[in-house]
């Protein structure tokens, strides 16, 4: 029934009308109450784009580290710097300031909150040696180093793993007699 246009009504009369099939006993009671047909979306589905949209872009051109230190944390309840950057130039530019001023500001703010965290976690890390205690995590960690961080297990594996170095020996004494035979092989 698969070839067929239409719902399971459409088609199993179709199939009756044609004799292919003796009509079911729910037939009659199914098109006194047909089911409900939903509309298609015939076209494709717009994306949905926010005002704040375009500025967001902006602030990715102008600082595109931020892409990796700003990740969106679905659990956390801190909108990502883009965003809050993106609300701020529309914030000002609703008070009437024009657009390349409201993003200025919007930068200079950011950088001024930016540099007050780092200098506040540098505060936190010498109060943190005094104390002998760790420091705390670093509000903005480079995205390098943490992918790094990821990697470091498997690194330390790939050298230490008593099972890929014996693995890695065996493959040096295979290469090794591959290379006698070939030596043996010119001059025999």
């Amino acid at each position: 029934m698969s070839y067929m246009r239409g719902d399971l009504l459409a088609k199993t009369r179709k199939l009756v009308k044609g004799f292919a099939k003796a009509e079911p006993v729910w037939l009659k009671a199914m098109e006194k109450a047909p089911p409900a047909t939903f509309p298609r979306a015939e076209k494709k589905l717009k994306p949905i784009s926010l005002p704040e949209d375009t500025y967001v872009n902006k602030f990715f051109q102008k600082h595109p580290d931020s892409k990796f230190e700003d990740a969106i944390k679905i659990s956390g309840f801190d909108p990502p710097a883009a965003r809050v950057f993106a609300w701020r130039v529309l914030e000002l530019k609703e008070q009437g300031v024009s657009e390349e001023d409201a993003m200025a500001v919007a930068d200079m703010e950011y950088r001024a909150e930016r540099k007050e965290k780092k200098k506040a976690y540098a505060r936190l890390k010498q109060i943190a040696r005094l104390q002998g205690k760790r420091p705390p995590p670093n509000p903005y960690p480079s995205a390098i180093k943490e992918i790094q961080a990821e990697e470091r297990k498997f690194v330390h594996d790939r050298f230490n793993n008593p099972q890929t170095l014996e693995i890695v020996n065996k493959l040096r004494q295979d290469r090794a007699a591959e290379m006698m035979d070939r030596r043996g092989g010119f001059f025999g």
